[in-house]
């Protein structure tokens, strides 16, 4: 029992301690939870109740050349998000090295610290931003794609970069950010090119390899993740572990749509 205690006494220290040489708490929306909590809120009784309801007797907007605009957004967000993710100086390096770990105080990991945090914030506002992808989707009536796997994805996100940035900044969550910001151009381009209209349909033969790309996705970011706990990496291990279990619950989603979205169609 004097054993568990010390173990969660320690996790618990280290959960609060880790990279406070940066403070975010000043930063927009990370002084408190709550302005997360309540935008999450706000877009979960709109795409679920409120929006729906408001479009039952209404014709379905188009919003074309809004949804071309959105998308080609979010395809030069993403790359700026990718590029400045995978061009700071010395990360990758820092993220492959066998101590996984800027411990050192010196100005040089400080400077890299901070890059880092203002990437992971400008990516956390990424996330709040996608949450327009459902508004759009009820607007234009297509509450079909308003799925669980979907709605789930867009607000787990949102909470998870914000964890991250409040309570993890470093060096290791720069790999999952530009995974996921890598993904997100090809996702992107792909809605942009829908966005477009039904001539260019015929350029959109890769749709199902969008799930495959996702599902890579998050098995890299498993397995770094892993390796992090198994070369003891000082990072806080009760964040990793959280993350990780949302790491698998997306796996499992979206192995799940896969297969009830393109297996089935395979027998019928």
């Amino acid at each position: 029992m004097t054993s568990l205690i010390h173990t969660l006494a320690s996790n618990y220290n280290e959960f609060l301690q880790v990279n406070k040489e940066i403070s975010v708490d000043s930063w927009p929306l990370m002084g408190s939870p709550i302005p997360l909590l309540c935008i999450t809120s706000t877009y979960l009784l709109y795409v679920l109740k409120f929006g729906p309801k408001m479009m039952e007797k209404r014709p379905a907007y188009q919003l074309n050349t809004l949804m071309i605009a959105y998308n080609a957004f979010q395809v030069v967000f993403s790359l700026w998000l990718t590029c400045g993710i995978g061009s700071a100086p010395g990360l990758w390096k820092l993220v492959l090295s066998p101590h996984c770990s800027n411990s050192k105080r010196s100005p040089v990991n400080l400077a890299m610290q901070t890059t880092i945090s203002s990437l992971a914030w400008w990516y956390f506002i990424a996330k709040v931003i996608e949450l327009l992808d459902t508004v759009f989707f009820v607007l234009r009536k297509k509450q079909n794609q308003v799925t669980f796997l979907h709605v789930y994805h867009h607000t787990m996100t949102a909470i998870f970069s914000w964890c991250y940035l409040k309570f993890l900044p470093g060096e290791q969550g720069a790999a999952i950010g530009f995974l996921n910001s890598f993904v997100h151009i090809v996702m992107y381009t792909y809605y942009l090119i829908a966005a477009l209209g039904p001539r260019y349909k015929k350029y959109l033969w890769w749709k199902k390899y969008m799930t495959w790309i996702q599902l890579i996705q998050f098995v890299l970011m498993l397995a770094y993740l892993t390796m992090t706990l198994a070369m003891d990496c000082k990072i806080s291990k009760p964040l990793t572990y959280f993350f990780m279990a949302f790491v698998v619950i997306f796996i499992y989603l979206f192995s799940d749509f896969y297969r009830k979205a393109y297996r089935k169609q395979k027998t019928v």
